[in-house]
């Protein structure tokens, strides 16, 4: 049977929140960004793991905030007072001094602060003692490692963007034996649509067996 080309379109990257895939793994994140601007001093950490969807939620709310999003290490902290700040991963290196004025801003009128990173801020390294007591007492927001429900939902955006409606049967399959994790689901779409495009055959079980057959760290999943 020939198999239909599809056309690749690039389509443009979307921080909407209606293109942001919700389940329970993130409910917790969501309740706590649309509790803004009521925050707890005004600061907010987001946290969790890469390619959960941090960024994605972060610049949605910094469009409805009309935030400004500063630099981790070089942050124009003059243009800040009295607005909505958002600076991402700031578990990865930050102008300490910088942190430390931006959250005494957020609590003033006006002010606001949303920090993105992997780690919680009771791990984020910090040199100035003020800064080390305010970072521990930071409300915080959990992405945790996705569910489900998250997994196939970006499992069926993947595979949207790539032009691909492959059969129902697919999506339990690789859920079941896929590494549980956003980044995973990105990579397994992409190889299935090259592997198919390669072979000249319809994205199904079957080749989805063959690819994840090839990873090593899954092969305990097809034994017995």
């Amino acid at each position: 049977m020939t198999r239909q080309l599809r056309l690749k379109l690039r389509r443009p990257l979307s921080y909407a929140r209606s293109d942001f895939v919700t389940g329970p793994s993130n409910q917790q994140a969501l309740v706590a960004l649309d509790a803004w601007p009521g925050w707890h001093g005004g600061c907010l950490a987001l946290i969790g793991p890469e390619g959960a969807g941090k960024t994605h939620l972060a610049r949605d709310w910094a469009t409805r905030a009309d935030a400004i999003i500063l630099d981790r290490l070089q942050p124009a902290v003059a243009h800040a007072p009295g607005r909505p700040v958002l600076m991402e991963d700031v578990d990865q290196g930050v102008d300490g001094e910088a942190l430390f004025h931006l959250i005494n801003m957020a609590a003033h009128t006006g002010g606001s602060l949303l920090l993105t990173a992997k780690a919680a801020p009771v791990a984020w390294p910090a040199t100035l003692p003020d800064l080390r007591s305010r970072l521990n007492a930071l409300p915080v927001a959990l992405i945790e490692e996705p569910d489900d429900v998250v997994l196939e939902g970006v499992l069926r955006k993947f595979f949207k963007a790539r032009s691909i409606r492959p059969p129902k049967e697919v999506f339990p399959y690789l859920l079941r034996r896929m590494e549980r994790s956003i980044p995973a689901a990105q990579e397994i779409v992409k190889r299935l649509d090259e592997a198919a495009d390669d072979e000249q055959r319809p994205i199904s079980r079957a080749l989805a067996r063959q690819i994840l057959e090839g990873d090593t760290e899954n092969l305990d999943l097809f034994q017995g």
